[in-house]
């Protein structure tokens, strides 16, 4: 075998959602790129782990999120149509809350302005559509016909075959100790090697804080629970119920249909235990309330999917305050791209993030409009 090079155009620490993405958009243009990951993605040490992960369109907030989410939907397409393999489960998803809920109401006002397939639903509509759901008269529902859910580790791994395919390098377990920057290049020091760039991407999800000079990012890693619970196969299999999102007095929640049996998994968005790299990262079950949370989500609105549990993972977080994005060039150094704090509704554009920070290298310029991601909203 050739020995790899020491010497490319990019390197991107960090082959998570985001990096590995990256990774591909810019070996498809011919950029030389390498890849270093402490660990061999896809894996459970990050954020993509635990089978799928939701793809809606109507999002609250900045119209910048609708629009990338409709690109990176675009781009999933074309990752499926390449790898040959299937990514995107159109299920549907359906976000339910209170009528008052001003998050659903500016989801509702973001998917006329862009033409988007949405029903609005009353309690009643949806208590016939899917029966298993029970809402109190006060609920209402927003359904996206074109939305789903990602199969997240096969995402991950089609990126990287696909950027290898394409000449990009990847290099498992290589955790890097240290970033050099000069004038004309950039230098990672690894366990594995030292390589040299004209440019850098980091993306370290939960990790940032382990790189002298990131460590006062705005970024909070949290541990996060989900669990599979055994649900009527006849009432929430994927081809009869929807991924949904679920916002009431006690929190705000996530899940998906059962798939081949899994059962119905769901996640808690609001809360979770604060974490730091080389901390324990205790299991699924070590908190009460890794179960309990996720158990009472359930027998609230939906009876008959709050059987056995059947498992529980725990992933991270990557919070910033306001749970926006972080892409931008580092503080100091303008070699280097900064793309971190997805703050557990970030894999769907991994897609777009990754032709986004392509074209920030390729181009000197991005399509999207990426200024409410800029680090420079912290200042105040």
């Amino acid at each position: 075998m050739a020995p790899i090079s020491t010497s490319y155009d990019v390197i991107v620490v960090g082959a998570g959602s985001m990096g590995m993405s990256a990774g591909y958009y810019l070996a498809k243009q011919g950029v030389r790129t390498l890849l270093l990951d402490a660990f061999d993605p896809p894996h459970t040490a990050g954020s993509h782990h635990g089978e799928t992960r939701l793809i809606r369109h109507a999002y609250a907030g900045s119209l910048t999120y609708t629009a990338m989410a409709l690109r990176s939907d675009q781009l999933w397409m074309e990752l499926e149509a390449a790898s040959g393999e299937t990514l995107l489960i159109r299920s549907g998803v359906l976000n339910i809350g209170p009528s008052e809920a001003s998050g659903l109401k500016s989801k509702w006002s973001r998917s006329r302005e862009h033409g988007l397939p949405v029903d609005y639903l009353s309690a009643e509509e949806i208590r016939y559509r899917w029966t298993g759901i029970h809402l109190p008269e006060s609920y209402i529902g927003l359904y996206e016909q074109q939305a789903g859910f990602l199969l997240s580790e096969a995402c991950v791994g089609a990126f990287r075959k696909q950027a290898i395919a394409h000449g990009a390098v990847v290099m498992p377990h290589s955790p890097v100790v240290r970033i050099e920057t000069s004038a004309s290049h950039v230098t990672v020091h690894t366990h594995t090697g030292t390589f040299t760039a004209d440019r850098a991407i980091i993306s370290l999800g939960a990790w940032f804080n382990l790189l002298d000079g990131l460590d006062t990012l705005p970024i909070k890693p949290v541990r996060k629970a989900v669990g599979w619970f055994e649900a009527d196969e006849a009432l929430f299999d994927y081809t009869k119920f929807p991924g949904f999102t679920l916002g009431w007095s006690e929190g705000g929640y996530y899940g998906f249909p059962s798939m081949n049996g899994s059962g119905v998994k769901i996640g808690r968005h609001d809360v979770g235990q604060p974490w730091q790299p080389g901390q324990n990262f205790e299991p699924f079950g070590n908190y009460p309330e890794d179960e309990q949370d996720l158990r009472q989500a359930l027998e609230q609105f939906m009876p008959r999917a709050s059987g056995r549990l059947l498992r529980g993972a725990v992933c991270k977080y990557e919070m910033t305050p306001d749970e926006d994005f972080i892409i931008d060039t580092h503080p100091e150094y303008d070699r280097i791209w900064i793309a971190g704090g997805f703050s557990g509704h970030g894999f769907k554009f991994s897609s777009v993030v990754g032709e986004i920070l392509s074209e920030l290298i390729v181009k000197g310029e991005t399509k999207q409009d990426i200024s409410p991601f800029a680090l420079s909203r912290f200042k105040t």
